[in-house]
């Protein structure tokens, strides 16, 4: 089974950056065995072409690794020393079929073809013999990588076509099943101890070669002398090969080995170009326009692969401490036709929320220029403070609820620089009013302000930053939350001009071309976009959270325009719970969900408390 990842928490992240050593492991080794595979083209077909001696020797070769034992040798038992030889010498035939395939076939083709169904012969030897099933991204990565494989056997030669399909099968086959002998090897025992046992059934696989007189003949007696003249070259290219092969095993032996077979797209493209530049290969445009699809196919196969594995691998630990918060809209709730303060109250009071989202919206706070009214936010600050709740406090132009820009009608008026001037006076203001208040954790500046969504064009990234400077400069002590979309967004220009970052979560969306869409993402997806984010931005420590959980549904007209039960065909209880665990499952530690007035209008105008008492459980669980 594959070694999981528990511990998805940015405050303590030893545990999982150990788990991606395989990664960065696995990319050098393929780098390696890339190179290495150039040359073995070269020098097969240039000076030693006798794939037998060739994996003769590379067998030979292995018993160096007896010079490692003393670093950490050990005892076995009898099934998991035969399993590792039976591993060594699966590798070494592998290893024969390879080379005879690199013999006939083209370097950029039957080697690509190779490592296109390689993978595939991991995973399903990890089916049958780790009990393992396919899983929908995998079986999507075996029909392209099946397709590129073929794609790339049909443009070889048109005599060696078949037999260079069969070659691959081959080897690819072997070569799945040594990854998965071996795996079962290091799981038994460590590295040093596995690795030379297979070194030992790959040399017991060679002497066997000796006992067939044609191949015998072949190693010790080759004809030409020729075939010796580049000698050194094959030792010295061995002996690297020796070290891709050693870092393929180590990354095998601490990730999952499918995982570790879908980087060979490092080799490939190393390959296809060493293929036609170095070993001058004919490529003509109907065969170059081949490989390039078949490389686009199986490269897309093994990012399937890899992504899907990762995110399967990153299981986030269930048991981790989970913080669950709520945006709550002045206005939203006012529009319901119940009293903004009586569901305000009701969730600090009933529901037991000590994290709040709030919103500082121009309109309701300037609605006539010069004249301010924040009797509304203040109230919200005052009830959270006395409450003991904490408070994210949006600012900005494009804030949450829709229409998304909420200005004031009298800036209409004004032109562009008469209107940002009063905006910022408007920011610096509050600012300056809630930057003590003990309840305020975070400003959040602007919300998803570089997603093209509301009635309100995209924020530019000029006026992000001087506004994330003003309220810098009017409160340096609290951070400053960015927020971006979840499905949509990029996240990096967002998350690198905050000091936390927030994206939003919604599943079930309604698109004005397609109607009714959920998103077909799973809750990995999260945190391999925030792996991703984290490497560009060259930052493991940045608080991640979900500012916008969507718990309530996405209709064509306002909630409160529509009739519960057609609300409840598109989100109900059932989906709620599977909202939350999704959610749990995306591996972030803190949530604000997005519904809370909805929830309340349907308890108190419909009789319909489920979700209310579902969310009073979630927020006062221990």
């Amino acid at each position: 089974m594959p070694r999981l990842c528990y511990g998805y928490d940015f405050r303590a992240r030893i545990k999982y950056d150990r788990c991606m050593d395989w990664f960065f492991i696995g990319l050098l080794a393929q780098f390696v065995l890339g190179t290495s595979a150039v040359f073995d083209k070269l020098i097969l077909k240039k000076s030693y072409p006798n794939p037998v001696g060739y994996t003769f020797w590379l067998g030979i070769l292995g018993l160096a690794f007896v010079l490692a034992l003393p670093f950490g040798f050990e005892f076995v038992s009898l099934p998991v020393f035969f399993l590792g030889i039976l591993a060594g010498c699966v590798f070494l035939c592998g290893m024969l079929f390879y080379f005879w395939a690199l013999y006939y076939g083209e370097g950029s083709g039957s080697i690509v073809a190779i490592s296109g169904f390689s993978p595939v012969a991991t995973l399903v030897f990890s089916t049958v013999l780790l009990g393992t099933f396919l899983e929908g991204y995998q079986m999507a990565s075996f029909a392209l990588l099946v397709a590129g494989g073929f794609l790339l056997a049909l443009l070889e030669q048109k005599g060696s076509r078949l037999w260079a399909l069969f070659l691959v099968l081959i080897a690819a086959g072997f070569f799945g099943l040594s990854n998965i002998l071996s795996k079962i090897v290091f799981d038994q025992t460590n590295f040093i101890t596995g690795f030379f046992l297979t070194k030992i059934g790959g040399a017991l696989m060679a002497f066997v070669f000796l006992l067939y007189p044609r191949w015998r003949g072949a190693i010790l007696h080759p004809k030409g002398a020729s075939e010796f003249r580049h000698k050194w070259a094959y030792v010295l290219n061995r002996g690297y090969a020796g070290i891709g092969s050693f870092l393929v095993f180590y990354a095998i032996s601490l990730g999952t080995p499918p995982l570790v077979d879908a980087l060979q797209s490092i080799r490939f493209f190393i390959i296809f170009i060493g293929g036609w530049l170095i070993l001058r290969e004919h490529l003509r445009f109907r065969i170059l326009l081949g490989e390039f699809v078949a490389f686009t196919a199986i490269s897309v196969a093994i990012l399937v692969i890899g992504a899907g594995d990762y995110m399967r691998m990153t299981v986030p630990d269930p048991n981790r401490l989970v913080t669950w918060g709520v945006t709550f809209s002045q206005k939203f709730a006012s529009d319901f036709g119940i009293p903004w303060e009586e569901t305000y109250r009701a969730i600090l009071d009933d529901l037991g929320v000590k994290h709040l989202r709030l919103i500082a919206y121009w309109d309701v706070l300037e609605p006539e220029r010069g004249r301010f009214d924040f009797s509304g936010l203040d109230y919200q600050m005052q009830l959270a403070r006395e409450h003991g709740a904490l408070v994210v406090l949006a600012v900005g132009q494009k804030l949450p609820r829709w229409p998304e820009c909420h200005d004031p009608g009298w800036v209409l008026s004004l032109g562009a620089d008469e209107r940002k001037k009063e905006f910022e006076t408007f920011l610096a203001l509050v600012v300056a009013r809630y930057r003590d208040d003990p309840a305020l954790r975070y400003w959040q500046v602007e919300n998803e302000p570089f997603l093209p969504f509301g009635e309100c064009s995209t924020i530019s990234r000029d006026a992000v930053d001087t506004e994330i400077a003003l309220v810098r400069a009017q409160d340096p002590s609290h951070w400053i939350l960015t927020t971006d979309s979840g499905e949509l967004g990029l996240w990096y220009s967002a998350a690198r001009r905050g000091d936390v970052f927030g994206t939003t979560m919604y599943r079930r969306v309604h698109n004005n071309i397609f109607g009714y869409i959920e998103y077909p993402l799973p809750p990995g997806f999260f945190r391999l976009k925030e792996r991703l984010v984290r490497f560009a931005l060259g930052d493991q420590q940045k608080p991640f959270l979900v500012a916008e959980l969507a718990a309530e549904p996405w209709m064509t007209k306002q909630l409160w325009e529509t009739d519960p039960k057609d609300q409840l065909t598109f989100f109900d209880e059932s989906f709620f719970e599977d909202t939350i665990e999704y959610a749990k499952d995306a591996g972030f530690d803190e949530y604000y969900l997005w519904g809370v007035e909805w929830w309340y209008w349907l308890k108190v105008k419909h009789d319909n408390p489920i979700f209310w008492v579902r969310a009073r459980q979630l927020f006062q669980q221990p």
